[in-house]
């Protein structure tokens, strides 16, 4: 059975596709699309907070973004990489499942280094995916080889120069919401875990000033930023903000 959606957000720990596509992915959703989300790994390495109360919040922010459904993988945290075969045959499996026409995925390079290694990972699955000599089987019948027509990576830590920026200028606070739903990781004033380089309260308030900051470049109020696996087409000038 094949469960069609039109966006699969990825995201090698909760929490990373809050911080830098929940805009976007709730904008899609309120203009009709079906989206939905997969969690490489628990975040099993992070410094606050445990594997177990992550899920937690990763269910709370599914619900805040409207997802349709959202997955965990179980990768082991801190040793995704773009060359894993095990993990490549997993990931083919679930985009030929559920055969989406746009991945958005992990920034291209960031501090972290799990971002650009599951960045690179997903870009290579998506290739593979699309390959009919690469054989895959979910219950019990052979998949149809699947490639989306566009991987988009969002921005994280880093500044990288985007590709091209999203109005979510009206979906800002949602973005935020999401974001927040993640407790254990980012700005609780009554925490007494270690202080972390996300869980202080500059770093919450950038998620808004750094959307901020991309939408004043295309004259709204707030955007975010992506980096795409190929040369983006338009259909016409129009669709030019």
């Amino acid at each position: 059975m094949i469960n069609k959606i039109d966006i699969l957000a990825i995201g090698v720990h909760p929490d990373d596709i809050e911080l830098g596509c929940a805009g976007t992915i709730v904008k899609h959703i309120k203009l009709g699309f079906s989206v939905a989300a997969i969690d490489l790994t628990q975040g099993e390495l992070g410094t606050r907070g445990s594997s177990q109360l992550r899920l937690q919040e990763a269910t709370e922010a599914a619900e805040i973004m409207g997802l349709k459904f959202r997955e965990n993988l179980n990768f082991e945290d801190g040793f995704v990489t773009a060359d894993n075969k095990e993990y490549q045959m997993e990931l083919i499996k679930k985009i030929r499942k559920y055969q989406p026409k746009i991945i958005l995925c992990n920034a291209i390079s960031d501090r972290h280094p799990d971002h650009s290694r599951a960045s690179s990972l997903v870009s290579n699955a998506c290739f593979l995916a699309g390959l009919p000599k690469i054989k895959t089987v979910y219950q019990n019948k052979e998949q149809t080889a699947w490639r989306p027509k566009q991987v988009l990576h969002y921005i994280q830590w880093d500044p990288i120069k985007p590709d091209f920026v999203l109005d979510i200028s009206d979906y800002i606070e949602t973005k935020v919401l999401a974001a927040k739903a993640y407790k254990s990781q980012f700005f609780n004033p009554s925490s007494d875990e270690k202080t972390t380089p996300i869980s202080s309260q500059q770093f919450i308030d950038s998620v808004s000033y750094r959307a901020s900051d991309l939408g004043r470049l295309i004259g709204v109020a707030y955007a975010e930023g992506f980096t795409s696996d190929r040369l983006i087409g338009l259909d016409n000038l129009d669709s030019l903000v």
